[in-house]
């Protein structure tokens, strides 16, 4: 017995579960598709290694769908500062939230803690069926642009529009036939949340070594989370280390900024690559966040960037049902692939730039971008149109992420 749905989402993530939760209050009967359950959150529970620096804009999207009340009842941290600097030299650029007449520049919050406040939003919509565990197994294309869909369990699903938010090795997306364009950076992130024996200042921090970028981030209780992007070869050698032999390479390369490292919690490390899909959409068929696009992660933008693509998605398929047109069709669908394709191939440029510019060891190119993080440090207009942009507070932005006047 197969089982009809206006449409289905593969992934419920924080991005797929945001567009399952914007879509909430239409008449679209709506299956979202999630392989693992989140364990509930406790007050007890050690923080996540995956934490997301949130912005304006995607604060305003989850306030929308009625989940931050969620998240800032459990475990949220703002950051009103942040300061980066050059290891290798003597540029440094600070942003600093009052400087631009706002209270805050973001959020560090554990993506567990997003994604549950979501799907808690999602269980409490009476057209959203939540479908977990549930992993995508085979997909078939059927004639007027739908879909069947059959589950690792034997379930046969069949959907007028499918869209594709199950991350970086989409089986949507391979599944369909999109192809797509990148290459490994032949570096690993370590993540791993430590305390130290400064106050992390409300602050986010960023020191550029010439392996990558070290991130300390703060979390709600005083502990920072660690983004440390590097070699393949030193990341593995990070893993290896006991927690003191880590605690003393991490002070060392964080030039002791926060004092020394007291208390080292778990490790993990993942690939970094960049990614950007051939296409967006097909008849029928859409992707969003990491199956669309894959960035860099020394700005923090990839959640946001994803949580714009949901929204936009949400828009677009809404007003094609205020017109009575049908949402699957590709003159649809290309409107959300138009909004969205830019902006993020602009950013995802931006992201490669930066990196290979502070992995440039070249002494001409180390002195042209120290002088450069200095002078736009001293242009306090071009600071603050860096961080308001950074901030989602400008750009062409949909209705969900918008600030209401």
């Amino acid at each position: 017995m197969k089982i009809c749905y206006d449409l289905i989402i593969a992934g419920g993530g924080m991005v797929g579960s945001a567009l399952a939760c914007a879509l909430g209050g239409t008449d679209l009967h709506i299956a979202l598709l999630e392989g693992a359950p989140l364990e509930r959150i406790r007050p007890d529970l050690e923080p996540d290694l995956r934490v997301s620096a949130i912005n304006r804009a995607s604060q305003r999207i989850f306030a929308a769908v009625g989940a931050w009340d969620s998240m800032a009842a459990w475990r949220v941290s703002p950051f009103r500062d942040m300061r980066v600097w050059d290891a290798t030299g003597f540029g440094h650029i600070h942003f600093d939230s009052a400087a631009i007449g706002e209270p805050l520049l973001g959020w560090i919050i554990e993506n567990r803690v997003i994604q549950y406040a979501l799907l808690e939003q999602v269980r409490q919509s009476p057209t959203i069926d939540l479908l977990c565990p549930a992993v995508l197994d085979a997909v078939e294309p059927l004639e007027g642009n739908g879909w069947q869909i059959r589950l690792n369990d034997g379930r046969e699903l069949i959907t007028d529009l499918l869209i594709g938010a199950d991350g970086a090795q989409s089986k949507v997306r391979q599944l369909t036939g999109i192809d797509t364009s990148g290459w490994n950076y032949n570096q690993k992130a370590v993540v791993g949340n430590v305390r130290t024996t400064e106050p992390h200042q409300e602050t986010a921090w960023q020191r550029f070594l010439p392996t990558g970028p070290l991130a300390f981030l703060p979390l709600h209780d005083g502990r920072c989370s660690i983004v440390w992007s590097t070699t393949m070869e030193q990341a593995d050698a990070l893993l290896a280390l006991d927690e003191t032999e880590f605690a003393q390479s991490l002070a060392e390369a964080f030039d002791q900024r926060l004092g020394a490292i007291i208390d080292v919690g778990p490790r993990d490390a993942f690939l970094l690559r960049l990614q950007h899909a051939h296409a967006y959409v097909k008849p029928g068929l859409a992707l969003i966040g990491d199956a669309a696009h894959v960035v860099h992660p020394l700005a923090g933008q990839g959640v946001n960037l994803g949580l714009l693509d949901a929204a936009t998605l949400a828009e677009v398929i809404m007003n094609a049902l205020t017109a009575g047109q049908k949402i699957n069709s590709l003159k649809v669908l290309r409107r959300y692939e138009r909004w969205r394709k830019s902006d993020n191939l602009l950013m995802l440029g931006v992201m490669d730039g930066f990196k290979r510019l502070f992995g440039n060891s070249l002494p001409p190119v180390r002195l042209l971008r120290n002088l450069g993080l200095n002078l736009a440090n001293a242009t306090g207009s071009l600071k603050n149109l860096i961080a308001r942009r950074a901030m989602g507070l400008t750009g062409d932005l949909p209705q969900l992420a918008r600030v209401i006047d």
